[in-house]
């Protein structure tokens, strides 16, 4: 796989597999492990989510400013995975939320996150900095020897960033699996067993101090019964606060993991640092006069490419608003409405990853076959068939759910356990609804890149590069608005909103191609 690639590689991928195992730790259980630690609504631990996710991209520009100013981009990606480090023994303090520490448990629990996604914006953009530094001497190297050595090492380039992608997602597709795995180990050492559903009701007894209406009570003591494993359960105040403990105590300890995960990134990026380079300075470039027309071409030029940046950018927002329901409504979907007996709603994060690693090839083997056929298919028209195909999986959501009869998910909740039961769906609803998703995300994300790169003016790369993490902040910051409908309508028009968002971005998108594509060609 590492053959005719930089040997600094392999090391920059394992630095970046550990980091983002220990993330995908983390990211796979956030909202919910905030509302079972905290009992606060799913909205307000969509709202901190959102926020988390977007203080990410945001920072992530801070974070190349801070490496570019120094000019020591390892120092800065060693800074990253410690201060990562921190925020994760932070989360991992296994400490009882109250109603009188909560005051300052859960800004504690914000402050953690903080420093997460401070730590990941001064390790992410700088990693891939320096993976394509790699490349850059690669290529000089390569010239060296000739025109067609340097043509070969070129097409390096795309695949060596492809087995780095890939890398991320082997950490993403194991890291879903150890905080159920952890959190049910822990439960059962307690004679206990995992339900998604009981952490709520538990918080509703003891806010209420036990006083709550009678077919919750029963739903409780239904669920109380079928989590014992002696099967002898008392519904009171102390089962609640044990059942909340232990269960939380679980996903506290699988922070550990990520603690170790980074620390590991980190050991593996000391030991082989040496061999990775540091980001060339750019040359100043030499003072070149234009007369007044061609001043008035270049900058003809310089406002279409942006505007046709601006525009693409525009839907992209749209689309990782859409997409990022995955940590989001998405994972309370299938807290409530997939059956999780077997499965816990939180390893459904491992198969977009799983997807990303076993459709990826077979994407590029398709678009490869039909350049070479001279059909091949431009950027703008691959990014606006994403959009439709994110289209589609909603499209299957609002069917599926239209024709169970699906409530709101606070209806949902609110049914006897048996009724709820029985109307819940199969594994495979999820797993289709990612397949699409996936797919749409493998025609948008490397390709979203990909077409900057070609529109950005020469002179703006790194800015027009920033523009593109800002419109991914923007469309995370507002991801928090899909559990708001999730829990307020009937959760097929929640899935029927975002069909329709992705339908008017992508006829928007098909829309502006033939001007794009001029662009591009300029």
């Amino acid at each position: 796989m590492f053959k005719n690639h930089p040997k600094g590689l392999l090391a920059a991928a394992l630095s970046n597999m550990g980091e983002r195992f220990g993330y995908y730790i983390m990211n796979a259980v956030l909202v919910l492990f905030l509302c079972s630690k905290f009992g606060i609504p799913d909205e307000t631990s969509a709202l901190i989510y959102s926020v988390f996710y977007c203080g990410i991209y945001v920072l992530s520009l801070v974070g190349g400013i801070i490496a570019d100013r120094t000019r020591n981009y390892k120092g800065t990606i060693q800074t990253g995975l410690i201060v990562m480090a921190i925020g994760y023994v932070c989360l991992s303090i296994p400490v009882t939320a109250t109603s009188v520490n909560q005051s300052w448990l859960l800004p504690f629990t914000c402050l953690a996150l903080l420093l997460i996604a401070f730590g990941n914006g001064l390790f992410k953009g700088n990693l891939q900095a320096m993976v394509g530094q790699l490349y850059d001497n690669f290529e000089a190297e390569a010239a060296k020897k000739g025109p067609e050595a340097l043509e070969k090492a070129k097409g390096q380039r795309d695949s060596g960033f492809q087995i780095f992608y890939v890398f991320i997602n082997v950490g993403g597709l194991i890291a879903p699996f150890v905080a159920p795995l952890l959190r049910s180990w822990w439960l059962k050492s307690h004679n206990l067993i995992y339900n998604a559903g009981l952490p709520s009701l538990c918080h509703q007894y003891i806010s209420n101090s036990g006083n709550i209406p009678a077919e919750q009570l029963q739903n409780l003591t239904e669920l109380a019964q079928q989590v014992t494993i002696s099967g002898d359960a008392t519904v009171n105040m102390a089962f609640c606060e044990n059942y909340l403990q232990i269960f939380n105590e679980g996903v506290h300890y699988s922070f550990i993991a990520s603690v170790a995960a980074m620390l590991i990134s980190l050991t593996i990026f000391l030991l082989t640092k040496k061999g990775l380079p540091e980001p060339a300075k750019k040359e100043a470039k030499a003072v070149v006069g234009y007369t007044q027309e061609e001043k008035v071409a270049m900058a003809k030029e310089i406002r279409q490419r942006m505007a046709a940046l601006f525009a693409v950018l525009g839907i992209c927002i749209f689309f990782w608003l859409s997409f990022h329901q995955n940590g989001q409504s998405l994972s309370l979907f299938a807290r409530d409405f997939v059956r999780t007996d077997s499965i816990a709603p939180e390893i459904w994060q491992a198969v977009n990853p799983f997807f990303v690693i076993v459709l990826t090839p077979v994407i590029m083997a398709i678009f490869g076959a039909l350049s070479r056929k001279g059909k091949a298919v431009s950027t703008p028209k691959k990014i606006a068939i994403g959009m439709g195909i994110t289209g589609m999986a909603y499209l299957f959501l609002m069917a599926y759910s239209l024709l169970a009869g699906y409530p709101s998910g606070v209806d949902f909740r609110g049914m006897p356990v048996a009724d709820a039961a029985a109307m819940k769906a199969g594994p495979w609803v999820l797993i289709m609804t990612y397949f699409f998703l996936t797919v749409a995300e493998l025609f948008i994300s490397p390709l979203g890149l990909s077409f900057v790169s070609k529109v950005a003016p020469k002179s703006m790369q790194g800015l027009c590069q920033g523009l593109w993490l800002g419109a991914t902040a923007i469309g995370n910051l507002f991801i928090f608005v899909g559990p708001i409908m999730y829990n307020a309508w009937p959760i097929w028009k929640c899935w029927a909103v975002f069909l329709a968002i992705c339908l008017v971005a992508m006829s928007v998108m098909l829309g502006m191609v033939s001007w794009l594509e001029k662009v591009t060609k300029a």
